[in-house]
């Protein structure tokens, strides 16, 4: 059912249909199918937001949430920062949206015990998103994959949200790292990832010809 509205929905997108708002429930009933099906369309989300800002009346708190929170799944990508750019101050001013944009400001932070702490008083709000909580724990490994090459057990495992041994394992497992007899997770030799790169100007006589002739 989701790929089939997918379809549908991409062709809609590519004509004037796009700024129809006949078209808002059609979109709005897509949200909810990426909400429950742990899809995701961008675009399709994008041109929604669009048409509440053109018809403020039609505006959907609820919908909107969904699509703020489904582009926190896709971080580090800069879904979110493109989603809110479509909202008025006065929007994300109001709860429970000004939660929601607290929430990726936190995440831009990379401070995650704290954010799992406020999701924690979320529940309702996020987990109308299936799949939202292992998303973020996705974001999470990828920031400790490119910051961190050894780290500690017990912090990981509050990064990522205290969960119980066997998640943290299957993570461990999932990005290639090692657990070591310390209680410490060899994660990479970041030196490896250090790339150096040759940088050779070219400055052809003509360029610096005046410059000679002006010095002597």
């Amino acid at each position: 059912m989701a790929e089939n509205m997918r379809q549908n929905i991409a062709t809609l997108l590519k004509s004037i249909e796009r700024y129809n708002p006949e078209n808002i429930l059609t979109l709005e009933k897509y949200v909810e199918i990426q909400s429950k099906d742990n899809v995701y369309d961008l675009e399709a989300n994008l041109a929604l937001l669009k048409l509440y800002q053109l018809n403020p009346t039609r505006f959907n708190v609820n919908i909107t949430c969904q699509i703020l929170l489904k582009a926190l799944t896709n971080l580090p990508h800069t879904d979110f920062v493109l989603c809110k750019c479509l909202l008025s101050e006065k929007i994300m001013a109001d709860d429970p949206i000004n939660q929601i944009i607290f929430l990726g400001d936190i995440l831009e932070q990379c401070d995650f015990q704290l954010f799992w702490l406020r999701v924690a008083t979320m529940a309702d709000l996020c987990g109308r998103i299936v799949g939202f909580q292992d998303s973020i724990r996705k974001f999470v490994c990828h920031v400790v994959g490119i910051t961190f090459q050894t780290i500690n057990k017990t912090l990981l495992n509050q990064l990522l949200g205290r969960v119980d041994d066997a998640t943290q394992k299957h993570w461990v497992k999932k990005y290639g790292w090692q657990e070591q007899d310390d209680d410490v997770i060899f994660i990479a030799n970041q030196d490896e990832n250090i790339k150096t790169k040759n940088i050779t100007e070219k400055i052809d006589f003509e360029n610096v010809a005046g410059l000679m002739a002006a010095c002597i």
